[in-house]
């Protein structure tokens, strides 16, 4: 299985930021214009980039489509991206304006129906599900919904959906820890060792809490397909070179 990295952006009113713990109202707001991130992304010699609209993932209705548009034309990145794609219009706009993968989040938990049908007719490599969870009292991964504001009310677990969507042969599943988003506390290990057991068809991508090069190494070692890096990139705590270097060589 190939082993990538994916540097993120999370925008939010045109602006580079993190959240905390998915808060709205924990926001870092970052001095960097995201096309010339991702062009030093580019520069550093990474192949994916990962980009959201934080605004749509809370409100529906992706925003992003002009930037989505340079990025692709000045850089060469690919691009992953996602955030209230709620309708299949929403995917196929993504998909026109350069996206080459679509990220479905609330609606790939509140209709998993509809988009397994996107899956069939798009195909697994068009589109990233993700299920980002949350441990609930009883110690079940609960999957909150828009923006992580809202809890999904149809009983649905990370465990159950993560084994449905592979038995319909989806590919791609970006699994966040939330408690462990823009914390910097190192990533959960014995979730994505879950997952994997749970579902090892799928190429499982990490996020949530990567600090440093030898948090990668360990998800690489658990089996992972890839990660993604967010606030340890933009607050300087490696350099994505020499992260890019160390998945070389995983």
């Amino acid at each position: 299985m190939s082993w990538d990295l994916y540097p993120a952006l999370d925008i939010r009113a045109g602006r580079v930021v993190r959240l905390r713990q998915g808060d709205y109202a924990q926001e870092t707001r970052y001095d960097t214009d995201p096309l010339a991130q991702a062009m030093r992304y580019a520069e550093a010699g990474a192949r994916w980039l990962h980009l959201v609209d934080l605004d749509a993932a809370r409100a529906g209705g992706y925003t992003l489509i002009p930037l989505l548009r340079t990025i692709k034309a000045e850089t060469g990145l690919a691009v992953q991206t996602g955030g209230g794609v709620r309708r299949e219009t929403d995917l196929l706009r993504l998909i026109e304006a350069g996206a080459d993968r679509v990220v479905v989040g609330s609606l790939a938990v509140q209709e998993p129906e509809q988009v397994a049908g996107w899956i069939a007719r798009y195909g697994a490599g068009r589109i990233t599900v993700a299920l980002d969870t949350r441990r609930d009292a009883s110690g079940r991964w609960q999957l909150p919904v828009h923006g992580w504001t809202q809890s999904e009310a149809g009983g649905r677990t990370l465990d159950t959906l993560a084994a449905a969507y592979a038995g319909i042969g989806l590919k791609h599943l970006l699994c966040t820890d939330i408690a462990r988003d823009g914390m910097l506390a190192g990533p959960n290990l014995a979730l994505y060792a879950h997952l994997r057991a749970l579902a090892p068809t799928l190429a499982v991508q990490a996020s949530g809490g990567v600090r440093d090069l030898a948090d990668l190494r360990a998800v690489q070692a658990c089996g992972c397909a890839g990660a993604v890096l967010g606030k340890a990139l933009l607050d300087g705590r490696f350099d994505l070179t020499d992260a890019l270097r160390e998945a070389a060589v995983c």
